[in-house]
């Protein structure tokens, strides 16, 4: 479809369809208009509702409290049911798990007097306020509460800045804290300069920490914030304070608060300012950040919200932004719970990676020094959680939006560039963290490659990452950080090499887990090198794939074999499928599907199709019967958590596609909610949303590093996906809640009768059609010819 007639056929198709529905005319055209950032805000989603841009650098959002000021009530910094806050920070992660993270710079407005230093404020009962849901809104770029204590906050976006309004009430002091140093986890260093002629206050915090509490390695600071905020109203007062002095008047201060025991930061220590003005004033401030310097804190303010600019006018760009952003998906039908809970998730999914560059090219690197964008990189990004979103994410957003998918993949080659040659597993501002398992790297740049993202420095990327997957360094021997944050790219990569798996005694996390993540890694990597043209390459990471095997252990119990930890002299510890032992965040039962890349070849292990039918029955029911797909134990699916999230589309390897389109329909209509515990735990940067948008399509990225797309079933009787290789329209006429089996299929007008989807689709566009019913048709993409690929190793 040509480029000029997308928006008004997106338009036009959301506006017919949602016209039958009663929806209102903003609703029909604005998918922004649908998302409710409050989603995810309860239960262990860890989502936060603050304004932001798709991908922005500054989200700013309430950091809510439970009563201790050193931990933050959720490690997005905000839990729904947590009903008091303590301040409105610049910077957030969303769905991370950990102590939280950033939350940089909280803006607080008090209406009493400032008598104490707020740094002893340890319960936040003196100048945090209470709130309530009624007295709140949030909507896609644009947050607003009125707090207990009479102030009423508005909050909007632009990429490298933010705007909000603080009314005070008549009748009580009009103060604004700033807490310079109180950053979700501590800080090292802050700063802050109060300037009465221009209305302005300047400042910088040095933090990190991410995870600190679980290990030295990363109780250290590697980024600073810069920040520089603007007010349109004279201060009529000033003041500071310094751990527990405080200096009325004053305009300045400095001090961290410090990362002592564990990691959190000490109570009683830190830094920070307040400015006062008339009493009923409504105050607005123009902040701008940046992470390399405070001039060009004031470059990012000044090119995103430039002196005259009002709150409703960004509050509109914003919405505006969201609507493009998310128009990239139009769907119709379905219910407005539905509608909300599909957008919000693909919200969700755009809110990371961030854009860390600023307005003029330059950002902070790994090696702490100050880089320029290269020729053709619109932006660098930060915040990378990489062992989540390898697995749907990157996918989506690549598809959605290549030239961000490009710009992301050159992102994490200048990171690994600047930091010794390391591709750091979870990266957080200008920093690594080493967090999770596995080389996920790999997958990542192979997934955003297979979707379409081809402008960035392949032939380099794949250099680098061959080094690090055949030369081990003193960091993959080291057991700094583990066991969740290790600090090898490649862990125990001697026994990778000398070994074929990495043993129970190792240098990562979990030996059998390590195997498994490794494998994947290699297979993608032999996916990088068939795109290069290397084809000893191709060959011999596939054959280092293969290695998955060398772990299965065929008499692991009476009822069958299973992947498990093993020893380095080839033996088997004791063993039992509900253990742990060796893995990441899951059990042995769990770790056993994933190998996405030769599911055909761990079906042959298992016995051939039927027996790892049964036991995928197994694994996703209880011993009644009913289907067990989260919180049902260690010995079945966990759909709340990354080592499952793939597993109910492997019934489409097994010739039951209709029992995929079951489970996965289930998991859609029960564990994803228009609420906020509407996510199934934490949203881990976006990729347990992404997950639910390619369930609600109908289809999903299976295999690491390809574009082929194995199926489920559409939730919504139509969707237009404008993708990187060209528009893909899905029609599935009698889509609803009920009708979750296929019971025939056309692409591009053709009868197809296979539960997956070559990378055509991807690569050029298409159209499909279902016919969906209550019943399943248990002929359909039954045949063994008609399963998705697999891809053995050479030998196998």
């Amino acid at each position: 479809m040509p480029r000029q007639f997308r928006s008004a056929a997106i338009a036009a198709l959301l506006a017919t369809a949602f016209a039958s529905t009663g929806a209102t005319a903003q609703e029909a055209s604005s998918p922004a208009a649908a998302v409710n950032p409050l989603i995810g805000s309860s239960n262990g989603g860890n989502t936060f509702p603050g304004a932001m841009l798709p991908f922005g650098m500054l989200q700013w959002s309430p950091e809510t409290t439970r009563g201790k000021h050193n931990h933050t009530a959720a490690p997005g910094g905000y839990l729904y049911s947590a009903n008091r806050i303590r301040g409105f920070s610049l910077t957030h992660l969303s769905g991370t798990g950990c102590a939280g993270a950033s939350g940089d710079m909280p803006f607080m407005p008090v209406t009493t007097a400032i008598t104490t230093s707020p740094s002893l404020d340890d319960d936040d009962s003196r100048y945090a306020s209470d709130f309530t849901h009624t007295d709140e809104h949030a909507e896609a770029g644009y947050y607003q509460v009125t707090l207990a204590n009479g102030a009423k906050v508005q909050l909007s976006a632009a990429m490298h800045s933010g705007i909000a309004s603080f009314g005070f009430p008549a009748g009580k002091p009009a103060n604004l804290l700033i807490r310079s140093s109180d950053s979700e986890v501590g800080s090292s260093a802050a700063d802050i300069h109060i300037d009465r002629a221009s209305h302005s206050v300047t400042g910088s915090v040095t933090s990190g920490n991410f995870c600190g509490y679980l290990a030295k390695a990363d109780q250290r600071s590697y980024y600073t914030l810069y920040f520089v905020a603007e007010f349109d109203q004279p201060f009529s007062s000033t003041g500071s304070w310094n751990d527990a002095s405080v200096h009325a008047g004053s305009t300045s201060a400095s001090g961290g608060t410090s990362y002592a025991d564990k990691g959190f930061p000490p109570l009683g220590k830190g830094s920070g300012a307040w400015v006062g003005f008339a009493e009923g004033r409504t105050v607005q401030a123009r902040v701008g950040i940046s992470y390399v310097s405070l001039a060009n804190a004031r470059a990012n303010l000044k090119a995103g919200i430039p002196h005259g600019t009002s709150l409703a006018q960004v509050r509109q760009r914003a919405h505006d932004r969201w609507d493009k952003a998310l128009g990239h998906i139009a769907i119709d039908g379905g219910t407005p719970d539905q509608r909300s809970t599909f957008y919000t998730a693909l919200y969700h999914v755009m809110m990371h990676p961030n854009v860390y560059s600023d307005v003029n090219g330059e950002y902070r690197g790994f090696d702490q020094q100050t880089h320029h964008l290269d020729r053709g990189q619109q932006a660098q990004y930060a915040n990378f959680s990489g062992w989540d979103i390898y697995r749907s994410h990157l996918q989506l957003v690549t598809w959605l939006q290549p030239r961000i998918g490009s710009d992301i993949a050159q992102s994490l080659y200048h990171q690994a560039q600047q930091n010794h040659g390391e591709w750091d597993r979870w990266t957080h501002n200008s920093g690594g963290t080493h967090v999770m398992s596995g080389d996920p790297a790999v997958p990542a740049l192979a997934d955003i490659l297979a979707f379409g993202g081809h402008d960035f420095d392949l032939r380099g990327a794949y250099d680098s990452l061959v080094k690090a997957a055949t030369v081990t360094t003193a960091n993959d021997l080291s057991d700094d950080g583990c066991n969740v944050e290790c600090v090898g790219q490649r862990p125990s990569l001697d026994q990778w090499l000398k070994l074929h798996y990495i043993a129970s005694k190792s240098h990562a996390w979990g030996g059998a887990g390590e195997t498994l993540e490794d494998a994947s890694a290699d297979f993608a990597l032999s996916e990088l090198a068939r795109r290069v043209g290397d084809h000893d390459g191709q060959q011999r990471f596939l054959t280092r794939a293969g290695y998955w095997r060398n772990l299965f252990n065929p008499n692991a119990t009476p009822q069958g074999g299973y992947i498990q930890n093993r020893n380095a002299d080839g033996s088997w510890p004791a063993f039992t499928p509900d253990t742990d032992d060796g893995f990441v965040e899951a059990s042995a039962a769990v770790y056993l599907w994933m190998v996405p890349f030769d599911v055909h070849g761990l079906f042959d292990t298992l016995g051939g199709r039927e027996k790892a039918t049964a036991r995928l029955d197994a694994f996703f029911h209880d011993k009644d019967g009913h289907w067990a797909l989260t919180n049902a134990g260690p010995l079945h699916a966990e759909l709340n958590n990354e080592p499952s999230v793939a597993t109910p589309w492997l019934y489409d390897y097994a010739g039951q596609p209709w029992k995929a389109q079951e489970a996965v329909r289930i998991v859609v209509n029960t564990i994803w909610k228009n609420t906020p515990d509407g996510i199934p735990g934490n949203d881990d940067l976006g990729e347990m949303s992404s997950w639910y948008v390619w369930a609600a399509l109908g289809m999903y990225p299976e295999i690491p590093g390809r574009a082929e797309l194995v199926l489920g079933s559409p939730l919504f009787p139509h969707a237009l996906v404008h993708g990187s290789g060209g528009d893909v329209r899905i029609d599935a006429p009698a889509a609803s809640t009920s009708t979750p089996y296929i019971s025939e299929l056309t692409v591009n007008g053709k009868p197809h009768d296979q539960p997956w989807l070559s990378s055509q689709l991807v690569e050029h566009g298409g159209e499909l059609h279902f016919s969906l019913g209550t019943a399943p048709n248990r002929q359909w993409g039954r045949a063994a010819d008609s399963a998705p690929p697999s891809f053995p190793p050479p030998h196998a």
